[in-house]
């Protein structure tokens, strides 16, 4: 059902905190193209197939890792 989830502005700009990127704008993570805006950004994960780039499925798997990461020490808490 994780795999399923949307990709939300915030799973964008924590991904882009990873890489500062050399000019303005935001980075897609996946295949490093800069674009002006954060909802250009969203918009090409959404539309990434139609380009011939694999994006979505990249951000759906990194949030998936992210949501399994949190909670992991959750249920190591006594």
């Amino acid at each position: 059902a994780s795999s399923r989830a949307s990709i939300t502005i915030r799973d964008i700009l924590t991904a882009s905190q990873q890489q500062p990127v050399p000019q303005r704008g935001y980075q897609c993570m996946s295949c490093c193209r800069v674009f002006p805006t954060l909802w250009s950004v969203k918009t090409h994960i959404q539309h990434s197939s139609r380009e011939g780039y694999s994006c979505k499925v990249y951000y759906r798997r990194l949030k998936a890792l992210w949501e399994k990461e949190h909670k992991e020490p959750e249920a190591a808490a006594p």
